[in-house]
């Protein structure tokens, strides 16, 4: 069950999601007892972007994360324990650090990824709840990616030029940031 999020396509599960979290109908609502809104409050919807984005992800991570603390030798947790270290001195000191160097970057990725991520925005949330002001286009869920979109081809404006110099800022800070981690991390030291 850990892994269904994994087998399912991303989309159907957004929008099974979506559906759950219906106000009138949604099964949230009905396991908590409330009503509440939470497309219509931008608290509520953040909360919801967050809890699938997560419920999306934990497969990846948690079969990276499993296989990647079986790939660190046993070996070195008893030498340490043989030393006199406790189970916590062991994670902080051996497993912790071994596992950040594996995950590096799967967590540059994971960023990269989630700095981009149109679709959970744009199939649970639409960018809302948009805020009242006059020609306000971004909405309290928008990210860059979902906000250039409502520029490129959204109600008002569609200002392709804007977009574009928008994507390639975008493009740019991903790059960026994941070539710091990338160097920070120094995964790549082991292909020299």
């Amino acid at each position: 069950i850990l892994v269904l999020p994994y087998a399912m396509p991303s989309i159907m599960s957004i929008l099974i999601w979506g559906g759950m979290f219906n106000t009138e109908f949604g099964a949230i609502n009905e396991i908590i007892g409330s009503q509440i809104a939470w497309f219509q409050d931008a608290t509520f919807a953040r909360a919801a972007v967050i809890l699938v984005n997560l419920w999306l992800g934990f497969p990846y991570f948690y079969l990276v994360c499993s296989g990647s603390l079986q790939a660190i030798p046993s070996e070195l947790m008893e030498a340490a324990a043989i030393d006199g270290a406790n189970p916590r001195q062991i994670f902080r000191k051996i497993t912790l650090p071994l596992l950040l160097q594996i995950l590096s970057p799967l967590l540059i990725a994971s960023f990269a990824f989630n700095f981009n991520n149109f679709n959970l925005i744009y199939l649970l949330t639409g960018g809302g709840p948009k805020a009242q002001l006059d020609g306000e286009i971004a909405g309290a869920t928008d990210i860059l990616i979902s906000y250039t979109y409502q520029i490129a081809f959204g109600t008002n404006i569609q200002d392709l030029g804007l977009a574009s110099a928008i994507s390639v800022i975008i493009f740019v800070i991903v790059a960026a940031i994941s070539l710091y981690g990338v160097k920070k991390s120094k995964v790549l030291e082991s292909f020299s």
